[in-house]
């Protein structure tokens, strides 16, 4: 009986079901879409910010030390320096999939001339422009100040791997010398000078508009240090800090021997530099903090808004819920009254009510959740440039999510229906 009653009640009046249907998919569909994108967004925010700089600065451990002693730029005082063979190891450690660029950094200082004019000393910085790297056991990948400075302004093309004179000259020096891309330079030190050719003039708005970019042999061989690097800049991606990271990047050796093992297995930004000491001889690595400190306050500010997008969504669909249902209950006011005469009592009477109304939410919460998954696709092209990872657990907590949206909405119709008396709906007060 119950059942034919349930049959009955789902066929009849389907106007007012189909909006139920529609109201609990709307919600069920925005909630899909903002949790989807909330537990993807991690690494596409940050790939997103790796296009604004390096997170991660590698420097020799006896420089590292005096810099911070001392804090002297000058490049000149430099004496030791890490190994450019040695740049390869970035990709061997455990995280080598987070580190997704990376450029060496050599700087001295030379005397420029333009034309054969002296136009004073300038510092140039040797680096990779588009470099090729071939880790043990991976594909070959392309890294190198191109990639580390995609912000910057360019006016030409930066130089080829191949092109071992190529320069990148900074806007105001450029403008200072009347210097234009495909001009020739001469850089040099007492007992050595080196020809350079423009191929781009930079705009940062930063110090490298006073400088020029060289392919790292040629800061070699002004310094003459064959091999040598000054310093590395990477770019990770990384996990926002906790208090285990925090923790872990004043002293790691305060970690007890589990909090050690999760802490090296997350991707914190002190992991990752803590791995990079390891795997590169006598080398200090240092999070870049001003960096990795916004990506990790962007992340929590973008996952937060996702979530309180999720409530208000789901919350609307309640006061729907609650509308429609409530009109329906009063719509069959003679039928339950009825019901209730012949004997039924409120709970079943009320089972049978909530039985229709989660029968109807589930239709709705399945259409609702494959539409999610549609729009968290279309999100992630529109605001990432490629789609979204749906993890399983999005399936778990909208399923709960709209269960409880479907009873909160079942409130105010279930109290309306206990308190209906039997002997006025019939009578028709």
């Amino acid at each position: 009986m119950f059942f034919r009653m349930l049959k009955g009640a789902l066929l009849h009046g389907r106007g007012r079901r189909l909006m139920i249907v529609l109201t609990v998919a709307l919600g069920a569909s925005v909630a899909t879409s903002m949790l989807s994108v909330m537990f993807d967004v991690g690494d596409k925010v940050n790939q997103e910010l790796k296009a604004y700089g390096a997170n991660i600065v590698v420097r020799p451990k006896g420089a590292a030390v005096v810099q911070d002693l001392y804090h002297f730029k000058d490049a000149q005082e430099q004496t030791s320096y890490l190994a450019e063979d040695e740049l390869v190891k970035l990709k061997t450690i455990f995280w080598t999939y987070n580190i997704i660029d990376f450029t060496p950094l050599l700087t001295t200082d030379a005397e420029l001339s333009v034309g054969g004019a002296d136009a004073g000393e300038v510092p140039i910085i040797g680096t990779w422009f588009n470099h090729t790297v071939e880790p043990p056991a991976q594909e070959p990948i392309v890294t190198g100040l191109a990639n580390l400075r995609g912000w910057w302004a360019l006016d030409g093309q930066w130089p080829a791997d191949e092109d071992a004179s190529g320069a990148v000259v900074g806007k105001t020096l450029a403008e200072s010398q009347g210097v234009s891309v495909g001009d020739t330079l001469t850089v040099g030190v007492p007992g050595r000078s080196e020809d350079l050719t423009v191929r781009a003039i930079v705009s940062g708005g930063g110090e490298e508009e006073e400088q020029i970019f060289t392919q790292l042999g040629v800061a070699q061989a002004l310094l003459d240090k064959p091999g040598a690097v000054g310093q590395i800049e990477v770019s990770a991606l990384t996990t926002p800090d906790n208090e285990l990271a925090q923790k872990a990047a004043k002293n790691p050796a305060s970690l007890s021997i589990s909090e050690r093992e999760t802490w090296y297995c997350t991707a914190y930004v002190s992991s990752i530099a803590y791995q990079i000491e390891e795997a590169v001889t006598d080398a200090v690595a240092r999070p870049v903090r001003q960096v990795s400190e916004s990506e990790g306050t962007i992340l929590e500010k973008t996952q937060l808004l996702m979530v309180l997008v999720t409530i208000l969504a789901m919350a609307g669909s309640a006061l729907a819920i609650a509308n429609l249902v409530t009109a329906n209950v009063m719509e069959r006011a003679r039928e339950i009254g009825l019901l209730k005469a012949v004997g039924g009592r409120d709970q079943s009477v009320a089972g049978l009510i909530l039985t229709e109304i989660l029968i109807v939410g589930a239709l709705g919460g399945l259409l609702g959740y494959a539409a999610g998954i549609g729009l968290a696709q279309i999100i992630g092209h529109m605001v990432f440039g490629s789609s979204i990872n749906v993890v399983p657990a999005v399936a778990g907590i909208v399923a709960p999510l709209v269960l409880l949206v479907v009873l909160l909405g079942s409130i105010p119709a279930i109290r309306f229906l206990l308190r209906l008396r039997p002997a006025e709906v019939l009578h028709g007060r």
